[in-house]
């Protein structure tokens, strides 16, 4: 009998560890930190909106001490914070800037970055719907994939077409088997689209399709709210915005 409690015990400490593998560091009540990989990490940022207070998902890549930053928080003073712990903590130089799309959940922070000489990579249109809403302009655009560096590793970005907005992109990191999706992936706990004001509901399904046939081997995806996971997330956003686009 003591030998059956010792073996269900370590079952459940297994359990345990399986179940939970990712920590989050709190930086302030305003922004937290998830490690996905000994190079990747979701910043977690939150906000108060006119719908209430939202948590946004964006993405750090480091490699050599240097950074690429997928998304800012929406506003300046968290992105400084931000900043601040990759310089410190992760010991690295932000050197390139990539936003999913133009609304401020992505590009709030971007002057900030333009101050300290971060370069800035965004599809031509997000560049376009910037100007035309007043935000601060990414300045390289490209249309429809670009191709980056970071260190020996590859940063795809690719417009799959609109979804969530019309301009909105997905970056894959092919050596991590990561995909950020931004807010045009859904969690597993959305029950609809949300806001789509700026978006294309009957072209979302077809987005989405596009990115799973060219990303079929993406282990970890993180959309722009809620939390990861994998490529569940996409089967999950295809069959809910297919009801939607209807």
């Amino acid at each position: 009998m003591k030998y059956i409690i010792v073996f269900i015990s370590v079952i459940l400490i297994t359990c345990k560890i399986t179940a939970d593998p990712y920590k989050i560091s709190k930086i302030s009540g305003d922004l937290e930190i998830l490690k996905l990989t000994q190079n990747a990490y979701i910043h977690i940022s939150y906000a108060n909106t006119e719908w209430g207070r939202i948590a946004s998902n964006g993405l750090i890549y480091v490699q050599d001490h240097k950074a690429f930053l997928f998304d800012t928080p929406m506003d300046e003073p968290t992105t400084k914070l931000l900043v601040k712990f990759i310089e410190d903590s992760l010991t690295a130089q932000i050197v390139g800037f990539v936003p999913n799309h133009w609304h401020a959940d992505c590009i709030g922070g971007l002057k900030y970055l333009h101050s300290i000489g971060v370069e800035s990579y965004a599809n031509s249109m997000t560049i376009e719907f910037a100007r035309k809403n007043g935000y601060e302009q990414p300045r390289q655009a490209f249309t429809d994939s670009l191709i980056l560096q970071l260190g020996k590793k590859k940063i795809v970005c690719f417009y799959p077409g609109a979804a969530h907005s019309m301009d909105n992109i997905v970056v894959w990191l092919p050596g991590e088997r990561i995909l950020f999706g931004g807010c045009m992936v859904k969690d597993l706990a959305a029950k609809n689209m949300g806001n789509y004001a700026d978006g294309d509901l009957k072209q979302w399904p077809e987005t989405i399709r596009k990115i799973m046939a060219r990303f079929p081997d993406a282990e970890i995806v993180i959309p722009g709210h809620g939390q990861f996971g994998g490529f569940n997330l996409l089967k999950h956003t295809f069959e809910l915005s297919k009801a939607y686009a209807n």
